[in-house]
C-alpha cells in the first residue's frame, strides 16, 4: 500500500531536528520511500492532505508502567517510598490478568492518541504466567509499536524458565512488539539474582532496561562497579532514573554503549532526584524521556519536552541555557529510538525507516502563527493537536480520532478494572 501526505510543514530529526518546510512524504509497504516537494501522486495510493499540519516522527517512551493506567492521578503528590508501597506494595498484588490486560490496552491507546508510537512497557506485574500473557496480548491488539520489558514477578527460581517460555512462546517471529528484560537490577535485589537477570538476556540475546542510578550517590555507584566486574557494562543497556551518576560515570555509560531514561515529572514529584537530560547528553550518552507511571505524572510527551526544557534553562548561573527546544524533541524521537535498540528503525524521517509518523494540527488558537515548528511542537501543542498518527504505515489515528478500536469499550473496561482494584480488601 502507498500512502502520499501532501503539503505538510516536515520536520525531521536525523541526524539533528531540521523543518523541511513544505513538503510531502511517500510511504510505501509501511517503509518511509521519499521526502521532497511536490511529489507525484500514485494512482490508488491514499492521500493525506496535510495542509497547515505539522508533519514529524512519532514519539518514543522509553519506560513506561503501562499497566498502571487504571490507577490514574490515585497519588499525585506521593513521594517514592509512598510509591513504593501505596502502588507496588498494597495495589499491585489485587491485579487480575484481566486488569493487566485492561490497562495495557487503554495504556498503549492512550499512546497512540497523543502521538508515542513506540513504547517500552516496562511491566514489573508478571505474577503469574496469565498476567504476562495479557500484557502482551493487550500491546499486540493496541497496535503500538512495543517493546515488552519482562520483570519476573514470580519465584526467583522461575525467572530462567519463564523467561524463556515468555520470549518463546510470543516472540519467536518478528512484528510490532518485541521483548527486553526489564531487571530488577544489583541495586534493588542480590547480585545473584541481579546476574540471573542478565544471564537470561544473554541467552536470548535481548536488551536490558533497569532502574539504575536512582536512589543515592552510594547506590549508584556500588551497582555501576558490579555492573562493570561482571562484564554487564555494555551496549543495549539502558539506565532508568539515573540522576546520582557523575559526570564521569555517566561518561563510562557512554563509552560502553549505554542509554538513559529521564522521567523529568515523576523524579522532580516523587523526590528521585533533579533530572539529568542535559548532563547526560553532554557526556555523550543517548538520552530518552520516559513517563514512567500516570499515577502521579502526565502521561504525554508534550508535558515531558517542555518539562525538561523548563529544568534545563532554569539551572542556575545560566548553565542550562545550551538546551534548546530542538534538543528535547531529539530525546523524544530518535535518541529515544536509540535508547530502545530501534535508531536503525523509526525516530526520523530516513528514507528507507519504519513509516511511524504523526501529524499536528496547527489551526488552533494555541498553535496558530508558530514562526518556529520545532518551538511549536515542544512549548505550545498537547494532545489536542493530534490530528493523525502511522504506526508501521498503517493509519491507526485520523481527523483527531482512534480507528481501530472501540474507545468507548475500552475505557468501560478499564473503569470495571479500577473498581475492582482499589476496592478495599478485607
Amino acid at each position: 500500500m502507498t500512502t502520499l501526505i501532501k503539503n505538510g510543514i516536515v520536520v525531521d530529526t536525523e541526524p539533528e531536528p531540521v523543518v523541511f518546510g513544505q513538503v510531502d512524504v511517500r510511504v510505501e509497504g509501511g517503509l518511509i520511500a521519499e521526502v521532497g516537494p511536490d511529489l507525484p501522486e500514485v494512482p490508488g495510493a491514499e492521500v493525506i492532505d496535510a495542509t497547515g499540519m505539522i508533519v514529524l516522527p512519532g514519539f518514543v517512551d522509553s519506560h513506561r508502567h503501562t499497566w498502571q493506567a487504571g490507577i490514574r492521578a490515585i497519588a499525585p503528590d506521593i513521594t517514592f517510598g509512598g510509591y513504593l508501597q501505596r502502588i507496588l506494595g498494597e495495589l499491585a498484588p489485587g491485579y487480575r490478568p484481566e486488569d493487566v490486560y485492561a490497562g495495557n490496552l487503554a495504556g498503549a491507546l492512550e499512546c497512540l492518541d497523543a502521538g508515542i508510537t513506540t513504547l517500552l512497557d516496562w511491566s514489573h506485574v508478571q505474577f503469574t504466567p496469565e498476567h504476562t500473557d495479557s500484557a502482551v496480548r493487550a500491546l499486540r491488539e493496541s497496535g503500538i509499536r512495543a517493546i515488552f520489558g519482562y520483570c519476573h514477578g514470580g519465584p526467583r527460581e522461575n525467572l530462567l524458565k519463564e523467561g524463556r517460555r515468555v520470549h518463546d512462546e510470543h516472540f519467536g517471529t518478528a512484528g510490532l512488539v518485541s521483548m527486553a528484560i526489564a531487571a530488577l537490577g544489583p541495586e534493588i535485589v542480590s547480585e545473584e539474582d541481579a546476574l540471573e537477570e542478565w544471564r537470561l538476556a544473554r541467552e536470548l540475546d535481548l536488551p536490558v532496561t533497569a532502574h539504575l542510578g536512582g536512589h543515592n550517590r552510594e547506590s549508584a555507584t556500588k551497582g555501576l562497579a558490579f555492573l562493570s566486574a561482571n562484564g554487564l557494562l555494555a551496549p543495549r543497556t539502558t539506565y532508568v532514573h539515573a540522576n546520582h551518576y557523575s559526570d564521569d560515570q555517566l561518561k563510562l555509560i557512554a563509552d560502553s554503549g549505554g542509554g538513559v531514561s529521564v522521567s523529568p515529572i515523576d523524579e522532580m514529584a516523587l523526590g528521585i532526584g533533579y533530572p539529568i537530560s542535559g548532563r547526560a547528553r553532554a557526556a555523550g550518552v543517548p538520552t530518552s524521556f520516559s513517563i514512567d507511571t500516570v499515577t502521579c505524572a502526565p502521561g504525554d510527551m508534550f508535558s515531558l519536552m517542555r518539562t525538561a526544557f523548563a529544568l534545563e534553562r532554569g539551572r542556575p548561573d545560566g548553565q542550562g541555557l545550551g538546551f534548546r527546544a530542538r534538543d528535547a524533541l531529539r530525546m523524544a524521537t530518535i535518541e529515544g529510538a536509540e535508547v530502545v535498540g530501534l535508531g536503525d528503525t523509526v525516530g526520523s524521517l530516513r528514507v528507507g525507516k519504519q513509516a511511524d509518523l504523526v501529524l499536528l494540527r496547527t489551526g488552533t488558537l494555541g498553535m496558530a502563527a508558530a514562526h518556529d515548528p520545532i518551538g511549536a511542537v515542544v512549548l505550545n501543542a498537547d494532545t489536542s493537536a493530534v490530528d493523525t498518527v502511522l504506526v508501521a504505515g498503517q493509519t491507526v489515528k485520523r481527523d483527531g480520532r482512534l480507528l481501530r478500536h472501540d474507545v468507548t469499550e475500552v475505557l468501560a473496561r478499564l473503569a470495571e478494572s479500577a473498581r475492582a482494584v482499589t476496592a478495599p480488601r478485607s
